[in-house]
Protein backbone atom coordinates (compact mmCIF):
# COMPACT_ATOMS: atom_id res chain seq x y z
CA UNK A 1 0.00 0.00 0.00
CA UNK A 2 0.76 3.29 -0.37
CA UNK A 3 -0.42 6.50 0.04
CA UNK A 4 -1.31 8.58 -3.32
CA UNK A 5 -2.46 12.64 -4.04
CA UNK A 6 -5.38 11.30 -6.70
CA UNK A 7 -5.00 15.25 -7.44
CA UNK A 8 -2.09 14.65 -9.54
CA UNK A 9 -4.03 11.95 -12.01
CA UNK A 10 -6.33 14.35 -12.74
CA UNK A 11 -4.33 17.39 -13.45
CA UNK A 12 -2.84 15.33 -15.55
CA UNK A 13 -5.61 14.43 -17.50
CA UNK A 14 -6.92 17.47 -18.04
CA UNK A 15 -3.24 19.27 -18.64
CA UNK A 16 -3.30 18.35 -22.52
CA UNK A 17 -6.27 19.33 -23.12
CA UNK A 18 -6.33 22.81 -21.49
CA UNK A 19 -3.02 23.57 -23.08
CA UNK A 20 -4.58 22.66 -26.56
CA UNK A 21 -6.55 26.46 -25.63
CA UNK A 22 -3.54 27.88 -25.40
CA UNK A 23 -1.83 27.59 -28.75
CA UNK A 24 0.99 29.75 -28.03
CA UNK A 25 2.46 28.33 -24.63
CA UNK A 26 5.68 26.30 -24.68
CA UNK A 27 4.32 22.50 -23.90
CA UNK A 28 8.03 20.93 -22.88
CA UNK A 29 7.97 18.71 -20.41
CA UNK A 30 9.73 21.28 -17.92
CA UNK A 31 6.60 23.46 -18.80
CA UNK A 32 4.23 20.92 -18.13
CA UNK A 33 5.54 19.55 -15.20
CA UNK A 34 5.93 23.55 -13.82
CA UNK A 35 2.29 23.92 -14.94
CA UNK A 36 1.11 20.76 -12.88
CA UNK A 37 3.16 21.76 -10.14
CA UNK A 38 1.62 25.02 -9.66
CA UNK A 39 -2.21 23.63 -10.40
CA UNK A 40 -1.72 21.06 -7.26
CA UNK A 41 -0.33 23.98 -5.05
CA UNK A 42 -3.36 25.56 -5.98
CA UNK A 43 -5.75 22.41 -5.59
CA UNK A 44 -6.95 20.64 -2.30
CA UNK A 45 -5.02 16.89 -2.26
CA UNK A 46 -7.44 14.31 -2.66
CA UNK A 47 -5.16 11.45 -0.62
CA UNK A 48 -6.66 7.81 -1.05
CA UNK A 49 -5.25 4.52 0.01
CA UNK A 50 -6.88 2.10 -0.70
CA UNK A 51 -9.51 0.96 -3.62
CA UNK A 52 -12.58 2.05 -2.23
CA UNK A 53 -10.92 5.32 -1.37
CA UNK A 54 -9.70 5.80 -4.78
CA UNK A 55 -13.32 5.63 -5.97
CA UNK A 56 -14.84 7.96 -3.44
CA UNK A 57 -12.02 10.37 -5.10
CA UNK A 58 -13.28 9.63 -8.50
CA UNK A 59 -17.04 10.32 -7.70
CA UNK A 60 -16.01 13.17 -6.30
CA UNK A 61 -13.99 14.11 -9.60
CA UNK A 62 -16.85 13.82 -11.52
CA UNK A 63 -18.71 16.93 -10.00
CA UNK A 64 -18.93 20.03 -12.15
CA UNK A 65 -17.61 22.13 -9.62
CA UNK A 66 -14.82 20.09 -8.60
CA UNK A 67 -13.39 19.94 -12.64
CA UNK A 68 -14.13 23.81 -12.74
CA UNK A 69 -11.63 24.47 -10.15
CA UNK A 70 -9.00 21.71 -12.14
CA UNK A 71 -8.93 23.51 -14.77
CA UNK A 72 -9.07 27.05 -13.55
CA UNK A 73 -5.64 26.28 -11.99
CA UNK A 74 -4.29 25.03 -14.56
CA UNK A 75 -5.06 27.64 -16.56
CA UNK A 76 -3.83 30.40 -13.93
CA UNK A 77 -0.20 28.22 -13.63
CA UNK A 78 -0.51 28.56 -17.81
CA UNK A 79 -0.24 32.08 -17.32
CA UNK A 80 2.44 31.95 -15.08
CA UNK A 81 4.71 29.94 -16.22
CA UNK A 82 4.34 30.78 -19.96
CA UNK A 83 5.40 34.24 -18.45
CA UNK A 84 8.35 33.43 -16.91
CA UNK A 85 9.46 29.72 -18.12
CA UNK A 86 12.27 27.96 -16.69
CA UNK A 87 12.75 25.29 -20.12
CA UNK A 88 16.13 26.82 -20.32
CA UNK A 89 17.55 26.91 -16.81
CA UNK A 90 18.58 24.02 -14.91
Amino acid sequence: MHVKNYMEDLVFQRLAEVLDNHRNVCTCERCRYDIAAIALNFLPPRYVVTSQGETFAKTKSLEQQFNVDVVTAISHAIQLVSSQPHHGSK
